[in-house]
This record gives structure tokens, sequence and C-alpha cells, in this order.
């Protein structure tokens, strides 16, 4: 059953892999509370804030998709057709099955997979004209339009160079790969699928200065105690607590 796109509540595994953020900066890109209680035991501990979205082609935590999303905004619904298994990625060719570039193949460039969008290079684009005021004629911008991948474009086999439908399996080895139902070969994933605004290929990135190491990952650092942080650093610092609190009552 189709559900809808503006009740998705998280973001999809794609984007966050290929924005290589934590998933708690984009939690708290994305958030708008309307009503947060003080920290306290009187106070029910409950937050007023938004849970639906409606993605668009602006990464969540940006600027854009707040704006697009501000309280009180309304858009007509748009249903989307549940994916049980992504199979496009950035890198693939594949090929336009509607629209005036019908039969044209190309590069996938974008991946909005919370909208089961993808933008193909240089294909399916409109124009818009951008700073148009009165003596100038302002300028005439192209992009590419996003397309669906449920029936608007379909992957290329790489045997014969035409559209297919491709499922996941696994090889003898266990390795999980894209194979084509028509010709049965393995459609290997493009390495552009690595990409991230931090590197090309993850073999090729070099560890920064602040970058957790992986030696450091191995070693156990957190010893488990029965105290409270406020007891570990007194005990640590050698400071003895000898002060008596006063008595406090609730009515």
């Amino acid at each position: 059953m189709p559900r809808l796109a503006g009740l998705l509540r998280s973001v999809s595994d794609m984007t966050k892999q290929t924005s290589n953020l934590p998933e708690a900066y984009i939690k708290r890109a994305m958030e708008q509370v309307g009503w947060r209680p003080p920290k306290a035991i009187q106070f029910r501990q409950v937050e007023v804030k938004r849970k639906n979205f409606r993605f668009t082609t602006n990464r969540p935590w940006t600027q854009e998709f707040k704006r697009q999303n501000q309280p009180g905004t309304r858009r007509a619904k748009v249903f989307v057709e549940p994916v049980a298994e992504w199979t496009f990625f950035k890198g693939d060719r594949v090929e336009v099955l509607v629209g005036p570039d019908k039969g044209k193949q190309g590069l996938v460039n974008y991946v909005v997979q919370e909208r089961n969008w993808i933008m193909v290079e240089g294909l399916n684009c409109h124009y818009r004209i951008i700073g148009k005021k009165n003596n100038y004629p302002g300028m005439m911008v192209k992009s590419e339009a996003p397309l669906l991948v449920t029936d608007q474009v379909a992957l290329v086999d790489p045997a014969d160079n035409k559209p297919v439908k491709a499922e996941w399996r696994y090889t003898e080895e266990g390795e999980r790969v894209r194979v084509s139902l028509r010709t049965g070969r393995i459609i290997p994933l493009p390495k552009l699928a690595e990409e991230t605004p931090d590197y090309k290929t993850k073999d090729t990135y070099v560890e920064q200065e602040k970058d957790t190491k992986a030696d450091d990952l191995t070693k156990i650092t957190f010893q488990p105690s029965l105290k409270t942080f406020e007891m570990d650093i007194a005990e640590k610092m050698g400071i003895k607590e000898d002060r008596v609190p006063t008595k406090t009552y609730w009515y």
C-alpha cells in the first residue's frame, strides 16, 4: 500500500552514507521544536516538535530544506511507492523511459531515496529564468528534473546495453551483487557510489588530525563502576565530600 511522502519520519540510509555526516547532526539540523519543557521534576518531559517532513531535492540538513518545511506551509500530498530493495546508485548508467528524452541513456548524478527519485546527467531537464528585472532579461538556468525509479527509468544491462530490471543476489563467495533479470549478468556497483564530500573512494581517504584512528577503535578506555560522574571526578582529584545536605520537602 502506498505511503505518504509527507509522513516519512527518517532520512534514508543512502542519504546518510552519501553525506558522511553523523546521524545525530542530521537529526539536530532537521529538528523543529515548538516547546521544550524545563528540566525539572515538576514538569512533564514531553517535547512538542515536528515529526513529519516533506522531502525534496534539497538535503535534509540544508537551509533550503528547512525553508520548504516551515510551519504552516501547505503543499499537495504526494504518495511514494515503497521500494523493497534499492538498486540505483550514483554513477549507474540508466535509460529514460518517459518524456522527450525517452530512449536516451545517461549517468545518475543525484539520488533522493526518500522520494524514489534519481537525476540523470543532462537528461530530463527543465529551464528557469532567474534575475529578470525591468531592463534585464535575466539568465536561463538548466537543471535536471527528478525521475521515478519505479517506472520512469531503468538500469542498463552491460551485456547488451538495453534497459533491464535487476535484483539483489548472492555469489558463491557470499558477495551481494545486482543481477540482470534478463541475461543473469552481474551489474557492478559504480565507484561514484562511494563518493562523499570528504573523499572520492574510501580507500583513498587520508586520516586527518581530528579523526578517530583505526587503532583506537580496538582500545577499551572506559571502565564501568558504581559511581556517578561527580563521584568519579572527586575521587581522582582527592576531594572528600563532608557537607551535609539540608532537608527538602515537597508538597
